[in-house]
C-alpha cells in the first residue's frame, strides 16, 4: 500500500509533466526557446555587467575626479560651469563636459576591465588548444573577388575546350 507522501510526489509528478508539455508548444514554447538561446543570456549578462561597471564608475566620478574637479573649479561638479542663459533658455557646456567625462571613463573601464581580459583569455586558449590566429586571411570582398575570377576561368576554359561560346567571352583573370 502507498503512503500519503508518495501517492502526492506521483500526482505532483504528473501535473509538473502535464505543465511542461503544454509550455514547450504554442506562444509559451517559442518564448521559452527565445530566452534560453545563448544570445538571450549574453545580453543578460551585460546588462548586470554594465550596471555593475556603471557602479563603479559612479563611485570613481564621485569619490575622486569630482573633488578633483572641486578643488580645482572650486565646484564638484562641471554643469554648473560654463552656462549661458538668455531669455530663461540655459545652455550648459559644463553638464555636456560631463557628461563626456563619465562617457569616458565608462568606455575605459569597460576596456581595461572586461575587453583586455576576455580578448587575453581567448589568446591564451586558443595558445593552449593550438590554433594560431590569421592575421592575413582575405577579406570577405577578396573572397568574392577570387571566387568570380575562378568562375570567369572556368567559364572561359569550358568555352575553350568546347570550341562554341556561349554569350560573351570573359577576359582570363590575373591569377
Amino acid at each position: 500500500m502507498a503512503s500519503i507522501n508518495q501517492v502526492a510526489a506521483k500526482d505532483t509528478a504528473e501535473a509538473v509533466h502535464k505543465i511542461s508539455q503544454l509550455s514547450n508548444k504554442g506562444v509559451l514554447g517559442e518564448f521559452k526557446q527565445f530566452i534560453s538561446r545563448g544570445s538571450m543570456v549574453d545580453m543578460a549578462v551585460g546588462v548586470v555587467m554594465g550596471s555593475a561597471v556603471t557602479s563603479v564608475v559612479n563611485a570613481i566620478v564621485n569619490n575622486l575626479i569630482s573633488p578633483l574637479i572641486a578643488m580645482i573649479f572650486g565646484k564638484p561638479d562641471l554643469s554648473g560651469l560654463l552656462t549661458i542663459t538668455y531669455r530663461n533658455a540655459t545652455i550648459s557646456f559644463g553638464a555636456i563636459l560631463t557628461a563626456l567625462l563619465n562617457f569616458l571613463l565608462i568606455a575605459i573601464a569597460v576596456y581595461f576591465c572586461i575587453i583586455m581580459p576576455i580578448n587575453k583569455l581567448r589568446q591564451l586558449s586558443r595558445a593552449a588548444s593550438g590554433i594560431k590566429d590569421q592575421p592575413n586571411a582575405p577579406s570577405p570582398q577578396d573572397q568574392s573577388l577570387q571566387l568570380l575570377r575562378q568562375i570567369a576561368d572556368d567559364i572561359h576554359q569550358s568555352t575553350n575546350t568546347d570550341g562554341q561560346q556561349v554569350g560573351t567571352r570573359l577576359p582570363k583573370s590575373q591569377n
